[in-house]
């Protein structure tokens, strides 16, 4: 993991047909997920659409919380959280919405959430299992 993470970041599972397509770069975070490169969400939007492509956004906000302030490698781990979360969804994408450190009784802590994306040519969301056909798919095209 070596991207830097903030509010408005987009993670993009590791597809290469769909970056290439869309031209869009990014970074490796973690296992299979990326970092969409000097993009953040409106932006992508706008060049998907561009595309003829869609990116949806998900109404159901993910929160991970974690004990202490805010940092690089507690971030990191708290979106490994959530994107484990989201894992069973087979949503391609993933926007950070928030990271807000607060206190309880002089106790520091952070949550961190966001909020599914997906991007399909399709204006029409597919189902859980169309969206695991299209991710299994695209990692038979990996190889």
């Amino acid at each position: 993991m070596t991207a830097t993470v903030q509010v408005g970041t987009i993670l993009m599972e590791d597809r290469p047909v769909i970056a290439q397509t869309l031209g869009l770069q990014s970074e490796p975070y973690s296992a299979n997920w990326g970092v969409i490169k000097a993009l953040d969400g409106l932006a992508v939007d706008r060049k998907i659409h561009a595309a003829g492509w869609n990116f949806f956004f998900m109404a159901e906000e993910v929160k991970v919380m974690f004990f202490g302030a805010i940092g690089v490698k507690s971030i990191q781990n708290a979106l490994r959280r959530m994107l484990e979360k989201v894992k069973p969804l087979n949503f391609n994408c993933l926007e950070v919405t928030g990271i807000a450190g607060k206190r309880f009784l002089g106790v520091p802590y952070t949550v961190v959430s966001g909020h599914s994306r997906h991007i399909q040519t399709s204006c029409q969301l597919d189902g859980p299992d169309g969206r695991r056909t299209s991710q299994r798919d695209a990692g038979h095209a990996r190889g």
